[in-house]
C-alpha cells in the first residue's frame, strides 16, 4: 500500500509586484496555514518517505514549515524545477518514477497541475472530501491519497482512495 499526499503551497505575498512569480514568498496568512496543516498530519501519524517539491520559493517555504510542524524525523526532499507549473501528466509520470522504498510520498506543487491530478487520482472515499475536492483544491490544502498498489510506476487514474482532504481555512 501506498500514501500519496499532495500539498499545494500556501498562500503566497503580493507585496513586492516586481518579485517574479517563480520568487514569490509566503504571506503571513500562508505561514501560518502551512504551519496548522504540518500540526494536523503530525497528529494524524502521516508518514512521510520522501518530499517532491517545486523549486518556486513559496512552495519551498511551505514544505519547511509542514515539515517543521510535523516534526523529525526529516525525511529527504528533492527539489525539481520540473514540477513548478508543468501539467498534471508530468507530475503522475514524476510519481510513477518514484522510489519503490518510499511507503509514503509528498508531492508540493501548484495549481491546477495538482487540482487535476488529485481528481484524476480519486476514484473513492469520503464523500465530504471528495466534494470538496471537487469544488475547489485551496492553496495550502493537502489531499491524502490511499493506493493498493505496491509500486508507484503502477499508480493509476481512478485508482485512489481520497483517504483526508486537509484544508488550512478548517484547522484554525
Amino acid at each position: 500500500m501506498k500514501t500519496l499526499f499532495l500539498l499545494r503551497h500556501a498562500k503566497s505575498s503580493w507585496d513586492a509586484p516586481a518579485t517574479g512569480d517563480h520568487d514569490r514568498p509566503l504571506a503571513p496568512r500562508g505561514e501560518k496555514a502551512a504551519t496548522l496543516v504540518g500540526g494536523y498530519l503530525r497528529q494524524h501519524h502521516a508518514r512521510v518517505d520522501l518530499v517532491l517539491c517545486s523549486t518556486a520559493l513559496r512552495a519551498v517555504e511551505t514544505r519547511k514549515r509542514v515539515m517543521a510542524a510535523m516534526g523529525s524525523p526529516f525525511p529527504p526532499v528533492e527539489h525539481e524545477r520540473g514540477l513548478y507549473l508543468c501539467g498534471a501528466r508530468t507530475l503522475l509520470e514524476r510519481l510513477r518514477d518514484a522510489p519503490e522504498s518510499a511507503t509514503g510520498l509528498m508531492l508540493i506543487a501548484h495549481n491546477p497541475d495538482l487540482h487535476e491530478l488529485a481528481q484524476e487520482l480519486t476514484g473513492s472515499g469520503d464523500q465530504d472530501h471528495c466534494r470538496d475536492l471537487a469544488e475547489k483544491y485551496p492553496t495550502g490544502a493537502c489531499a491524502v491519497l490511499v493506493f493498493e498498489t505496491l509500486r508507484w510506476r503502477d499508480l493509476d487514474l481512478g485508482a485512489g482512495r481520497l483517504a483526508d482532504f486537509v484544508q488550512p481555512r478548517k484547522l484554525s
